[in-house]
């Protein structure tokens, strides 16, 4: 991403739209992308389970850029629900664990959606705030995205937005605004593996609580 940046016209801002998943993620991605681009919040995720929670997440964006003092203003585009994309892209890896072959299908399915939605509105580039999580593969998620950008002859901008404390910044930024922070992905198969770890935790717990004091 820095080397891109140093290339940039120093007279005009590209710019840029950059998918997101939630306002947490996003907080620490506009602090840093802003300096460069005009940027475009596009909020696209099929993927997200339930419908409560899709909208949710798309409220606390409008709350985090209430908040935020930026010197320029971001649109925000909320795209329609289609959960049907979701299960459509990843039909016969339902079972796959978090991490694996079902996520990868994830991610092209979001990028591809906004690739195809930057080029279609002439954005400079594109890129997600996906790779802010210690929980996801930036080096996967960058691949994809340039193959994306050649399909739709558009330009993509690589990052991993995680780098230089920037999860943590992430954090530091969500309890300052007071947004809320979901704790699973976004699927209902990762909010299946989140309570299912929290039962597992919860019965570890009460194991322990069992055992008696050692003299």
């Amino acid at each position: 991403m820095e080397k891109i940046i140093d290339t940039l016209p120093k007279n005009k801002k590209p710019t840029l739209l950059l998918q997101v998943c939630c306002a947490p993620c996003s907080s620490h991605c506009l602090t840093v992308l802003t300096n460069y681009f005009h940027v475009t919040i596009y909020y696209y995720n099929p993927n997200i389970y339930p419908l409560d929670e899709y909208n949710v997440r798309a409220a606390e964006i409008g709350k985090l850029l209430s908040a935020m003092e930026l010197e320029n203003k971001i649109d925000v585009i909320i795209a329609d629900y289609r959960p049907e994309d979701f299960y459509h892209k990843i039909k016969g890896y339902e079972t796959e664990p978090e991490g694996g072959k079902r996520c990868k299908l994830c991610f092209e399915l979001r990028l591809a959606h906004t690739a195809s939605y930057a080029k279609k509105h002439a954005y400079d580039y594109f890129t997600t705030s996906l790779t802010i999580s210690p929980h996801k593969n930036a080096a996967l998620i960058n691949h994809i995205g340039f193959e994306i950008a050649e399909l739709y002859q558009t330009s993509f901008l690589p990052a991993d937005f995680k780098k230089k404390e920037g999860y943590k910044h992430s954090i530091a930024l969500s309890k300052e605004y007071g947004l809320y922070r979901q704790d699973y992905c976004g699927c209902k198969f990762s909010l299946s593996e989140t309570e299912k770890q929290k039962e597992r935790n919860s019965l570890t717990n009460k194991s322990s609580s069992c055992v008696p004091d050692s003299d």
